[in-house]
């Protein structure tokens, strides 16, 4: 089976390297900028959009227009893909998969993609990369790169440069070592609570930097809007911000990796973190109720990153050969584990589980976890028997999905 991959290093340009860099992001922005205002005058005058053929000519125009000569001096394969991000934020809005594209600002999310490998050197025992126009770069080689270069991007962030790498290899079809099954129910007190008993503390990463944070921002608002003083507070400001964001996903990545080595089997909550992360403030005419808590619990929600969570563990499960089954998220803490009796009485608080029927005590988290467990056996014993049950959305199954009885068995508590 054929893996891609990519691989994400630092930059170590020159002076002249990093100018470059920033004139060829400039470009590209340009280009999509005015791609996109041309698609919507388009759209106001009642013609249709243009397609990536289309806008290609009209790059060719830019480039040796009198307008835009300087476009010339930056790579065109770049310019060019920056259309086909265009072109793909459009099919997802027309798909309903995303908002209608917006325009580009300088500063946020600075990258171009260079899509042709044979353009792009790898020099690995010296560190250094060579990219069209701008020459050999040198980079910090924290891991080899494995398999074939298929295409480099180069983005900015907090001042910083770097190189993603993306690579395709031949492996063969993963075997997992483990064969237990877990489920797990994620949470705010608790980050993740595990079926077996085990449990991952919240991180709070943007919590713990909060104060940080706001002084930073003060010190920037009282600046002069794009003065010398306001750019160096607001490179504080993003470094504050890289910080959290660095802090987060290391927590993340080393969370979802130990549960992918020791399971083969995960069941997870089909969330929709978009409702549940809502604002609940309402209009004037219609106010909220309890605004300031849900705004409390929405910070804690999306301080978690629980779908960066969910999306590690898909990959890194189809990696080691095992499987994410996503099951819905009804009465999986309402239900009592030992009776099956449901009752929204079960959950006496957040923390404690207390069955009316039968008296089953145990921590809430846990009772959640054990249950989404049995809910994933329930699909898979749906699924290798032939019943028609449809999958949730999200859940991740590989061609050769089968689970035998020794695998389905492993991992319900005995209660």
């Amino acid at each position: 089976m054929q893996r891609l991959q990519a691989f994400r290093y630092e930059l170590m340009p020159t002076g002249e390297q990093q100018r470059q860099m920033r004139r060829f992001a400039g470009s590209c922005r340009f280009v999509f900028n005015k791609a996109l205002a041309l698609q919507k005058e388009r759209y106001e005058q009642g013609e249709k959009k243009l397609g990536y053929a289309g806008l290609c000519k009209l790059l060719t125009e830019w480039r040796n227009g009198p307008e835009t000569p300087w476009l010339a001096d930056a790579p065109v394969h770049p310019l060019q893909q920056t259309l086909k991000d265009l072109e793909r934020a459009y099919a997802n809005f027309f798909a309903k998969r995303a908002n209608v594209p917006r325009f580009k600002k300088k500063g946020q999310h600075d990258s171009f993609r260079y899509p042709d490998p044979k353009q792009i050197k790898l020099d690995q025992a010296n560190s250094r990369i060579f990219l069209p126009k701008l020459g050999w770069v040198r980079y910090r080689n924290s891991r080899k790169v494995l398999g074939e270069v298929k295409n480099v991007t180069v983005s900015q962030s907090c001042g910083k440069w770097f190189v993603s790498i993306q690579t395709a290899r031949e492996i063969q079809a993963p075997v997992p070592e483990a064969t237990s099954a877990v489920g797990i129910d994620m949470g705010v007190t608790r980050f993740a609570t595990l079926s077996d008993g085990t449990f991952y503390a919240p991180l709070n990463s943007f919590k713990r930097h909060e104060d940080c944070l706001r002084r930073a921002q003060q010190a920037m608002s009282r600046k002069t809007k794009f003065s010398n003083n306001w750019k160096k507070a607001k490179a504080r400001v993003q470094k504050i911000h890289a910080r959290i964001g660095n802090v987060r996903r290391d927590y993340l990545h080393k969370a979802t990796t130990t549960i992918s080595q020791n399971h083969a089997m995960v069941c997870i909550e089909d969330l929709r973190l978009r409702n549940m992360s809502r604002s609940a403030a309402g209009t004037t005419e219609n106010p909220g109720k309890n605004v300031r808590a849900k705004s409390g619990l929405n910070k804690a929600i999306l301080d978690q990153g629980w779908f960066e969570f969910r999306r590690q563990l898909d990959y890194k499960l189809a990696w080691a050969g095992g499987h994410l089954i996503v099951v819905p998220p009804q009465n999986t803490s309402r239900t009592c584990p030992a009776c099956g009796h449901v009752s929204a009485d079960n959950r006496q608080t957040q923390a404690r589980f207390l069955c009316v029927e039968c008296g089953f005590e145990e921590n809430a988290d846990l009772v959640g976890a054990i249950n989404i467990l049995r809910a994933g056996h329930a699909r898979c014993a749906c699924e290798v028997s032939g019943a028609v049950m449809p999958p949730a959305a999200g859940t991740h199954r590989s061609d050769s999905f089968r689970l035998d009885a020794g695998v389905s068995a492993v991992g319900i508590p005995r209660l």
